[in-house]
């Protein structure tokens, strides 16, 4: 794209990004950064690429998951290992109960900025800059903590490396091996979906054992010991993503180094705005968050410039509309994307339109909402004879109650029990399971469905 430069965007309008005060330490950082090695590489985004392309045909998945907004202070080896944990047990229902590859995609080492529905907060009669995530300022309500300081970006990349480094082990070093099937399993899913999830672990078991009997599975099948895990985040802080963007030397085209798949927020798809015009020139797979606001025209227009040579598995359109508004939404972007006659992947965000208050007064998300948002979502897809891609969520390994309902039956009088996020509230691992299985159900049914059209 030789029409494209790296710093191109900040001659363009900016949304959702911090004004820092001192733009001498702010340039100390950038450059710091531009000598860091990328954290990812361009082979591994075109891989990516090539499997989001199966997806948008219908012929794998999509599964991206992960933190709302990750943490400084609770950044532990545990919580990526249960957090991974949980991804490998959505996935496996996934593939058991649908038949299809799953694309495995977390919401990690990368997802500290966050957008904000208002630039200041008063607390008290006192009113400071928002909290924009660990990447940015602090959440404690003092005018030292909600400065913008640009260190902190040295530090999210020193924890995005780490946590690479770690989801690579546990990635190619057996922990993910499917005769593990069983040892994913967390201690606190004690629920009929951990059932349900043992009695399936149970069946695959068997077949591995026949399998190993039969001689079929040996040390080379790197396919059952092994899993391609990718990362991902919202590309929201651009002197993070400009420092970060290297040239990929077999293709001479930019990559965003910062993780393999970015997306672009509902708050920042300006057409003309900064962040659009920095993710058009980079060869990373990129999201679009495509909410109740997003017109056709606007989709039209941005699908050309994220997209323009209409490359299977670039862009993935990531609706999030909220329950009950599905049906009023969906239906006119996907005939945008068919009267273009785009390559997308469709995913369905069920969490970002169900953020309601609780009556205790925690940001809490009713899990009801969230499953009737992908029902809908299947049910849209399925009129309009278009592919369900995918799905993202925010979710963690821990034992959160912070999203109501479930088997477990989260009240908002349990909110206050294990409330950790900064942000927006996450799935725990029992919800996310139970998601999991409710996607499966619905794959299946369209699975068996399209073979009874072709039978007929």
């Amino acid at each position: 794209m030789s029409d494209w430069q790296k710093s191109g965007w900040r001659s363009k309008p900016r949304v959702q990004m911090p004004d820092y005060p001192d733009a001498q330490a702010l340039g100390t950082v950038e450059a710091q950064l531009a000598k860091y090695p990328p954290l990812v590489f361009a082979g591994e985004a075109r891989s990516l690429k090539k499997k989001l392309g199966a997806a948008s045909r219908g012929e794998a998945f999509l599964l991206q998951g992960g933190d709302c907004a990750e943490s400084f202070a609770e950044f532990a080896a545990d919580n990526i290992r249960d957090t991974f944990k949980v991804m490998l047990q959505m996935a496996m229902v996934l593939t058991y109960g649908a038949k299809v590859p799953v694309v495995k995609v977390g919401r990690m080492a990368g997802q500290f900025a966050k957008p904000r529905s208002a630039a200041t907060e008063t607390v008290n009669g006192i009113e400071l800059p928002s909290y924009r995530g660990d990447i940015v300022n602090e959440l404690d309500f003092t005018e030292a903590a909600r400065a913008p300081n640009p260190t902190k970006m040295l530090q999210a990349y020193l924890q995005a490396a780490a946590t690479l480094n770690l989801l690579r082990a546990f990635s190619t070093g057996g922990f993910a091996d499917v005769h593990r099937v069983h040892s994913w399993t967390l201690g606190f899913t004690d629920t009929d979906e951990a059932e349900k999830y043992r009695d399936m672990a149970n069946r695959l078991q068997d077949t591995l054992d026949f399998m190993t009997a039969a001689g079929m599975t040996g040390e080379t099948n790197h396919e059952l010991h092994t899993v391609d895990f990718y990362t991902s985040h919202e590309a929201l802080l651009l002197e993070y993503e400009e420092a970060l963007t290297r040239v990929d030397s077999t293709s001479g085209k930019w990559l965003a180094g910062s993780g393999h798949m970015i997306w672009i927020g509902d708050r920042t798809r300006q057409p003309d705005g900064a962040h659009v015009e920095f993710c058009r020139g980079v060869l990373n797979p990129i999201g679009l968050k495509c909410g109740p606001t997003t017109t056709a025209d606007d989709l039209k227009v941005l699908m050309a410039k994220l997209n323009p040579e209409n490359e299977a598995g670039r862009l993935t359109l990531i609706a999030r509309f909220g329950a009950g508004k599905v049906g009023e939404h969906l239906p006119r972007l996907v005939k945008a994307v068919r009267e273009e006659g785009a390559n997308v992947v469709w995913s369905c965000d069920p969490m970002h339109g169900n953020t309601i208050k609780s009556s205790s007064g925690y940001k809490t998300r009713p899990f009801e909402s969230v499953l009737r948002e992908v029902r809908e979502f299947f049910q849209v897809h399925g009129a309009e004879g278009t592919i369900p891609g995918g799905v993202h969520f925010e979710m963690t390994g821990q034992d959160v109650t912070e999203c109501t309902g479930g088997v477990r039956a989260v009240t908002d009088e349990d909110l206050s029990d294990r409330y950790h996020t900064a942000c927006d509230p996450r799935l725990n691992a029992s919800q996310a399971l139970e998601l999991a299985f409710l996607v499966a159900e619905e794959l299946s049914a369209r699975r068996s469905g399209s073979a009874q059209v072709a039978v007929g």
